[in-house]
């Protein structure tokens, strides 16, 4: 075997692989969907609807789902059947032409597609701790499948049409599906149990995660929930926004893929500095930032300052998701780790559902004004955060790295 292909064996290279897919889907959502609704339309007080209906959903099956897969032998099996029913929902786009339809056809697609992604990640760190390798470099693949479904084929927009979305949409939904069937097991081989390992007392209970639903555990991850619902909004609304503000449509999809070529940047370094960085200073950060990106976007700045101020999408995403990543795998156990992460992601979804709802109406009266809601909710993140290290302060010997 050669030496290309015995690395493209290891349960890394094959994660990464998958992580590339994960959020082409995405990708092709952000650039298409606001204007493919806007031609159906759809108003953005309705669309604002429409992006936050499947929140709920989620709100709903994030921890329900997260537990099945902790209970399954491997999360692999999670991953694979979600991938499938996920490449399933948006054929019925094809058939729906007004709002309602749309609503509930859309809710059933990106409910699907929105529970893979806390588990695959919370299946990946995991493996990567055990295997002593380096979990920001598998997961920066994720990012860079972004970069190439929004700045790539999302550029397809100027040639092809937004009436190109669902096409687009569900190729690469079954292109994730297919890369599912090559994922490695996650966990690690379960040890056969000899007379001489049995105990002589009662077993110890399972732990659960309502134990670790403390006030300075639930602040983090409410505050990275605050802070990244308005990278929710720029993923819904910041095509549409930026296209009625005179934008040119080839600037669309560089604009989101800049996001997240900042954010790869950063998760392909993140070992050689991370671990100076405690994972809730890895959220404030992403707050902080949060104020000074959204602050800037609310003025409405022009086109060379908004790829500037995209890539500080580094930090309000990707720093600030590694550290609840991170936090959650130091003060969880194995046991809970996908219902942790699902905890963590319906939160997230709660936020955004909020904030989408909130931001259609806001941006039908005050434009890109609206923005000045998203530097309010990063403030109150940073105050989150700081009161989260007050009342406990972060493990001496635990790194998020």
């Amino acid at each position: 075997m050669s030496a290309v292909l015995s690395r493209f064996t290891t349960p890394e290279a094959r994660a990464s692989l998958y992580q590339f897919s994960v959020y082409l889907p995405g990708a092709v959502q952000s650039v298409f969907l606001g204007i493919w609704l806007s031609q159906h339309g759809i108003p953005a007080d309705q669309i604002g609807l429409i992006n936050a209906l499947p929140m709920l959903g989620l709100l709903l099956l994030n921890m329900v789902i997260g537990r099945i897969a902790d209970r399954a032998d491997d999360w692999r099996t999670a991953i694979i059947a979600l991938s499938l029913v996920a490449s399933l929902a948006p054929v019925g786009l094809y058939f729906v032409s007004e709002f309602w339809g749309i609503l509930l056809i859309w809710a059933l697609t990106a409910m699907s597609n929105g529970l893979i992604a806390p588990i695959i990640d919370a299946a990946t760190v995991r493996m990567t701790r055990r295997n002593g390798t380096d979990f920001g470099a598998v997961r920066a693949w994720a990012t860079i499948g972004y970069v190439v479904g929004a700045a790539g084929i999302g550029a397809s927009i100027t040639f092809l049409g937004a009436g190109a979305f669902v096409t687009l949409y569900l190729i690469m939904t079954i292109l994730r599906a297919l890369l599912g069937f090559l994922l490695p097991r996650f966990r690690a081989p379960a040890p056969e149990v000899t007379l001489a390992d049995v105990p002589a007392a009662s077993p110890v209970a399972r732990p659960r995660l309502k134990d670790s639903l403390q006030l300075w555990f639930v602040l983090p991850l409410v505050a990275f929930s605050l802070v990244n619902s308005s990278n929710a909004v720029i993923g819904s609304f910041g095509a549409l926004l930026w296209n009625q503000h005179g934008v040119p449509s080839y600037f669309l999809g560089p604009l989101l893929g800049i996001a997240a070529v900042g954010e790869a940047a950063l998760m392909l370094g993140w070992r050689r500095f991370g671990g100076r960085v405690t994972a809730r200073n890895m959220i404030l950060a992403a707050a902080v930032a949060g104020v000074l990106r959204f602050t800037i976007l609310a003025f409405a700045p022009p086109v060379q300052i908004l790829f500037v101020v995209q890539l500080l999408h580094a930090f309000t995403f990707g720093m600030g998701y590694f550290g609840v990543v991170h936090f959650i795998a130091n003060w969880t156990h194995e046991s809970n780790a996908a219902e942790a992460q699902g905890f963590a992601n319906m939160l997230n979804q709660g936020a955004a559902m909020v904030m989408l709802i909130c931001f259609g109406w806001l941006m039908e009266w005050f434009g890109s004004g609206a923005f000045f809601a998203s530097t309010v909710t990063c403030s109150i993140a940073m105050v989150c955060v700081i009161v989260s290290l007050r009342l406990r302060p972060p493990k001496d010997a635990v790194r998020a790295n």
